[in-house]
């Protein structure tokens, strides 16, 4: 039985981490049996989740998780696509990887009004006394790693515009299919379904998901996903 590390559902969603989310998603349509824990974020090997444990094998990443699972187990789910839309489901999964990802967490890491709703109930369990210490010393390697990054550099308004036209050739990509490529789930599936449900719970407001839910086929497509995988996370 695999163990997949995460987090644990909050903010309405499977996993606050959009990669713990997607490490998810790939093992559901892997069809491989596996187990979920909260208790293993001390052990991580790269410092963080997720990752998994197969045995006596411990694979952390999700990308690496999913080459794992290609490669151990022989599954390709997308042996029915072309190598051009195997290269636009890569390339769209790494847009959403190592460029919106960053712009999510501003909006919920650096926005007082957010942080109050969502993060900030994380620091609980530090002592009263040096929370506010804690917290500060968090978001501000936050702001600097945003920084180095670059995203940091830009203002909301180029940054909402970088995500926007990022969203809108997601949304032509997937145009009316059942799922990101085609009638059947592939890999960028797990990646492209974690990131849009990530963008839109309620709890957290941005211009960036505003304009998210103004596009139809991309909500449809985080209800249906819903739907079918995480069906006790689907709003009443």
């Amino acid at each position: 039985m695999i163990t997949l590390h995460t987090f644990g559902p909050d903010f309405g969603l499977p996993d606050p981490s959009p990669f713990v989310f997607k490490a998810e998603m790939t093992l559901k349509l892997a069809g491989l049996p596996y187990e979920t824990t909260t208790r293993g974020f001390g052990k991580a090997p790269k410092g963080k989740l997720p990752y998994i444990r197969d045995g006596e094998t411990v694979v952390a990443d999700s990308t690496l998780i999913r080459m794992y699972l290609e490669q151990k187990y022989g599954i390709d789910l997308d042996r029915a696509l072309t190598p051009r839309e195997r290269g636009i489901g890569w390339t769209v999964e790494k847009m959403l990887e190592d460029h919106m990802y960053w712009i999510m967490v501003y909006w919920r890491w650096l926005k007082d009004e957010n942080f109050e709703r969502g993060p900030k109930k994380w620091f609980n369990r530090a002592p009263a006394l040096i929370r506010p210490l804690v917290i500060r010393s968090v978001r501000k390697r936050i702001r600097d790693t945003l920084h180095r990054h670059g995203i940091g550099r830009h203002s909301e308004a180029e940054t909402t515009a970088i995500a926007v036209r990022g969203l809108e050739s997601i949304s032509h990509i997937l145009g009316d299919n059942k799922y990101f490529l085609g009638p059947q789930p592939g890999w960028a599936d797990a990646t492209v379904f974690a990131f849009i449900a990530a963008a839109l719970p309620p709890v957290f407001s941005s211009p960036v998901s505003d304009k998210l839910r103004t596009m139809t086929n991309l909500v449809a497509y985080r209800d249906r996903m819903m739907a079918e995988f995480y069906p006790q996370y689907v709003q009443k």
